[in-house]
Formats: C-alpha cells, sequence, structure tokens
C-alpha cells in the first residue's frame, strides 16, 4: 500500500525547494562573474605590416611574441594572453577602420602598436571616446602622451621631446653654428625637427637655421633635396625622418657626400635594424640616438633577451623588437596587479607600474602614461665584430635627463 503526503508535508517540500531554488539562483549571480572573467586576455595588434615601414613593425611583433612565450607558459589570471592583429597601411583613415574593427568585432581588451604618430593620435581619440586602452610602441610623436594625451593612452617607446633633448646634448657641445633640417612632411618629421632645433637653441643660442628641406614621406629621389643642402654649406644637418626614409636619406647622405662635408644627426641613426639594413656599406660618422642598443648593456637579462630573440628570428633585436617585449610585461603585470579582466582596472594598475627588462627596471610615469626610458647616443663606425655598422663613444642618458617634466606636459595639455 502506498504512502500519501499530507498536505502540510508537501507544502514543506515545496517551501524547500524554493528555498534551494533560490539558495542556487543567488549562488550563481554571485559567481557569474568569476566565470566571466575565465577567458584568456585577448589584445589588438594595429601597424603597417605592407609597405617600408615593416622592417620595424615585424620586429615589434616578434618582440612581442618572444614575450608572450614566456608569459603564457605561467599564465595571467589563470589564463593566456592571446592577440590578433591588423594592418594600417601606415594610412590614418585605414588605422582607424581597423581600431574599430578590433574593438567592435573582436572585442579586445588592449590594443597595441602603431608606428606612424597620424594614425597614433586619430586611433587615440577614437579609443578615449570607447574607453579602451592603447599602447602605442613605435610612433614618436610627444603630442601621443603630451598635449593629446589622456587617460586612455600610453606609449613604451620614446618619443620625440626625448630624442629632441637627446640632439641638444650632443650637438649643443660641438662648433656647430650653421644648421639645416631636413625631413618628411607629416607629424614626426616636423615634431622631431621642432623638438631637436629647440633642445639646440636653449643650450647654445648663437646657432643659426639657415634653411629647411621637406618632401613627402617614402619620397624615393632625395638626391635633388640634399644637393641643394650641400650648396647652402651648413656645419650640420638634422634629418628629421622616419620609418625607411632613415635609410634612404643615410644611403643618399653618403653617396652625395653630405656626411663628409657636414655634421649629419638622425634621430635614430645608431638604430640596429637601419644599420644591418644599411649593411656594411653604411656611413660612418652619422650621429643618433636610440632607447636600445643590444651591445649597450652587458646584464644578464639583456644577454638573455638577445639570445632568445637570436634564437628565434636569426638577428639580433632592434629597438622596435625591445619596445614589443617590454610592452607584452608591461600588459601581463598590469592585469595581474589589477586583479582582473577589466579595462579599467587595467589603467589604474598600469599608470605608474614598474617591471623588470633588459636595461633595468621601467616605469610607466603616471602623470602622463610614457615609459621612463634610456637614450643611448652614439656615432656609426663600422665593428670589426660584427657584418654591420654599430654606433661607437657611446652615451647614456637617463630618463630623467631627457624627459619633459610631469608639470611641463600637464601644461601643454592645459593650453
Amino acid at each position: 500500500m502506498g504512502h500519501r503526503l499530507s498536505f502540510g508535508t508537501r507544502r514543506g517540500f515545496l517551501k524547500r525547494g524554493l528555498f534551494l531554488l533560490g539558495a542556487f539562483m543567488i549562488l550563481s549571480m554571485i559567481l557569474t562573474p568569476f566565470h566571466a572573467e575565465a577567458r584568456n586576455i585577448k589584445v589588438g595588434v594595429l601597424d603597417a605590416y605592407s609597405g617600408p615601414a615593416a622592417m620595424f613593425t615585424k620586429e615589434a611583433l616578434n618582440g612581442f611574441k618572444l614575450a608572450l612565450e614566456e608569459i603564457n607558459k605561467k599564465g595571467v589570471l589563470g589564463n593566456k594572453i592571446e592577440f590578433t592583429t591588423r594592418d594600417s597601411k601606415f594610412k590614418v583613415d585605414i588605422g582607424l577602420s581597423m581600431a574599430k574593427e578590433l574593438v567592435m568585432r573582436e572585442n579586445v581588451d588592449v590594443i597595441v602598436g602603431i608606428i606612424s604618430s597620424g594614425v597614433a593620435m586619430a586611433v587615440s581619440d577614437y579609443v578615449r571616446r570607447e574607453k579602451v586602452p592603447l599602447i602605442v610602441w613605435i610612433a614618436k610623436s610627444e603630442r601621443i602622451t603630451g598635449e593629446k594625451g589622456h587617460r586612455y593612452v600610453f606609449s613604451t617607446g620614446e618619443n620625440t621631446a626625448m630624442h629632441g633633448k637627446a640632439a641638444g646634448v650632443a650637438l649643443a657641445g660641438k662648433p656647430f653654428k650653421k644648421y639645416w633640417i631636413a625631413g618628411d612632411d607629416y607629424e614626426y618629421g616636423h615634431a622631431i625637427a621642432d623638438t631637436a632645433w629647440r633642445n639646440i637653441k636653449q643650450r647654445k643660442p648663437g646657432v643659426e637655421l639657415i634653411g629647411q628641406s621637406w618632401w613627402k614621406v617614402g619620397e624615393p629621389d632625395l638626391v635633388p633635396y640634399l644637393t641643394a643642402i650641400l650648396s647652402a654649406k651648413p656645419d650640420a644637418v638634422i634629418f628629421a625622418t622616419g620609418g625607411a626614409s632613415m635609410v634612404n636619406a643615410m644611403k643618399t647622405a653618403n653617396t652625395t657626400g653630405l656626411s663628409a662635408k657636414a655634421q649629419v644627426w638622425v634621430p635614430t641613426a645608431t638604430e640596429t635594424s637601419i644599420l644591418r639594413a644599411l649593411g656594411p656599406g653604411a656611413p660612418e660618422g652619422i650621429m643618433g640616438s636610440s632607447d636600445y642598443l643590444f651591445y649597450a648593456s652587458d646584464s644578464p637579462a639583456n644577454r638573455e633577451f638577445v639570445k632568445a630573440f637570436e634564437a628565434a628570428y636569426g638577428a639580433p633585436p632592434g629597438f622596435t623588437g625591445f619596445h614589443g617585449y617590454i610592452t607584452a610585461h608591461f600588459i601581463a603585470e598590469a592585469f595581474k596587479k589589477a586583479g582582473s579582466v577589466n579595462k579599467e582596472k587595467f589603467i589604474d594598475a598600469l599608470a605608474g607600474l614598474k617591471i623588470a627588462s633588459p636595461v633595468g627596471e621601467l616605469e610607466m610615469r603616471a602623470c602622463d602614461h610614457q615609459t621612463v626610458l634610456p637614450i643611448y647616443m652614439g656615432v656609426t663606425k663600422k665593428s670589426p665584430k660584427y657584418d654591420f655598422v654599430t654606433a661607437t663613444d657611446v652615451i647614456k642618458l637617463t630618463g630623467d635627463d631627457v624627459m619633459p617634466s610631469c608639470d611641463e606636459v600637464l601644461k601643454t595639455r592645459k593650453k
């Protein structure tokens, strides 16, 4: 004979069932945020992967990938960092379109990359509206983290303000009086020219700018420009060039004899990628600066980085490979510090963050989101140790030596 439950008993079961269901729903709501974050961190890499700039951007990506291999062995917040790439083709409209695709279609947590200063500033305006963090790793206009800086943009590379101060230190101590400025007619070219000249004049008021030459980005024939400069007989020439134009300018300075008759300064003339591209025939005696030279530090951390990079890619790292590498580590450490895959918490964690690097401890300055980097100044010279020209007489300037103060940066933003 079966047992029948009384109405009171059935009501008790019903109450207990509803209680358990409610408790389960509350517990699910509490745990849902944690489950939602149990995913990989997604980075969108936006850069110019077609055209002459690719020699720099592909190396930056290689440095980024090398770091991720190290980082993902241990993981970040129990997961990994993954990435997807987009090609800006060095054009502002395409770069902006690709940034929108990364945000709206790929749902990236962070955007990194960008060699073009024009693209960087356009994308910077966009991410500010969308509240997505952007880390610029090559573009050098000081306006990116200076005048146009904001909460959502960071830089892991040196900028024109830093190169300009380095130029002031390098050239103001020389007996040069008559200067000529020549370079690429776009944001970066004018920014580096303005800051270099301003810093030289501050340190040596008696100098004179006797002329300027500007050409379109990617101009193949620089001979007419440099021939005209030779005719003017300046003591020194400031080349405000970026990307592949540096290689072209240095080649042409050599073939026209300009580098033998005037002191030539190119912002990154001593950069490994450029000198490797020029080979053993690169001009000697060119002054330049870079925030990373693979042979400038004999620290264990730098030796390990150089060894790993050469093993992976068959050549020593240049400054862009270094930038990609440290960018990945800044991202990993910031998310660890934030304790969450949350964009706002990530930004708060990244501002003021310090990480270990091949050149020692690096700080992401909180006031302007600019990485504090050393600048190595030197003069190109053939080396018996390598099959390409390197830098000699290298002088290391600290971040404090070359960076504008926080007060100076914030004043430009107010203006």
